[in-house]
């Protein structure tokens, strides 16, 4: 069973990001601020949830939380300032959107930095044990993969709609066959020779 509150403050967010290991496209972030009476059968961290529920959960989470938002960080920023800080960045940013002022902050994972005077806790593996991380980590999730289906239109060959940028097997071989593209992170081993020197 998730918790619904670490600090004891009412106004406390969750945040939490999806794509960070991806090889294309943008890290998105998602910070929730859920009310003190709410609960769902089935929130649980986005990865152990089904696309159908996540998505059936996405409109629920909007509608029922006090205050939510999503920022993408895309690949030429991830590709400058590395993944953990993009990945921080973008906490920061849905923060910032947030229509009202978190009085604590919850962060799925073990890195973080101050947001304003905000104090925070860092959770690992927060995303299956609190529910406003959970919330947060559905929306970066689910949002991410609206765009990256958005985008496959666009490169069909690397079929993002099903692997979602992640470095599958079939991804690499699409980089190996038809090349690097605008939204690939090239700052990532796109493949695994790239480890190999060419003497």
């Amino acid at each position: 069973m998730l918790k619904l509150n670490y600090s004891g403050f009412d106004l406390e967010a969750g945040t939490d990001e999806a794509g960070r290991g991806c090889l294309a496209g943008p890290v998105v972030a998602a910070a929730v601020i859920l009310p003190k009476d709410f609960s769902h059968p089935f929130l649980n961290d986005s990865k152990q949830l089904s696309e159908k529920k996540r998505k059936e959960l996405k409109p629920i989470i909007e509608a029922q939380s006090l205050a939510f938002a999503v920022s993408f960080v895309w690949q030429e920023e991830v590709d400058k300032i590395n993944v953990l800080q993009a990945s921080i960045t973008g906490m920061h940013r849905a923060i910032a959107q947030l229509k009202t002022t978190p009085e604590f902050i919850i962060v799925d994972g073990n890195k973080f930095k101050n947001y304003k005077e905000i104090p925070h806790k860092t959770i690992v593996k927060g995303d299956s044990k609190y529910l406003s991380i959970a919330a947060a980590s559905v929306l970066a999730k689910t949002y991410r993969d609206e765009y990256m289906e958005k985008i496959h239109l666009e490169y069909s060959d690397y079929n993002w709609q099903k692997n979602k940028g992640y470095p599958t097997k079939e991804h690499r071989e699409a980089i190996r066959n038809f090349g690097v593209t605008k939204y690939h992170r090239k700052s990532f081993k796109l493949l695994p020779e790239q480890l190999k020197l060419a003497l």
